[in-house]
């Protein structure tokens, strides 16, 4: 199976950034997508972000688009999301995805998940 590890959560007031990592072993390949989806309490997980593992463009939610960065290191397997201009809205567990492919922004398309990493923005 693959692990992923997320890292770089934590408390930001609203305006400000973070940038979130995952580190990915096991069975995984660089030419792997990755990805991240957010969740809080009550509510389903939600699309974040996902790069493919060879070419084409990264994807984003509309309520990301302009301030979140999706971006991978592959000779490190590690995939980043920077966030900039973050919202009291982003507030969420983020979960850090991947699969052989990417084949859509539903949480049911990507076979691994991180446990996830807390990020909360004050107000």
């Amino acid at each position: 199976q693959v692990q992923l590890v997320e890292s770089g959560g934590g408390l930001v007031q609203a305006g400000g950034s973070l940038r979130l990592s995952c580190a990915a072993s096991g069975r995984f390949f660089r030419s792997y997508a990755m990805g991240w989806f957010r969740q809080t309490p009550g509510k389903e997980r939600e699309f974040v972000a996902a790069i493919v593992g060879s070419g084409g463009m990264p994807y984003y939610t509309d309520s990301v688009k302009g301030r979140f960065t999706i971006s991978r290191d592959k000779a490190k397997n590690t995939v980043y999301l920077q966030m900039n201009s973050l919202k009291r809205e982003d507030t969420a567990v983020y979960y850090c995805v991947a699969d052989k492919t990417y084949g859509g922004s539903r949480s049911a398309d990507f076979g691994s998940w991180g446990q996830g990493t807390q990020v909360t923005v004050s107000s």
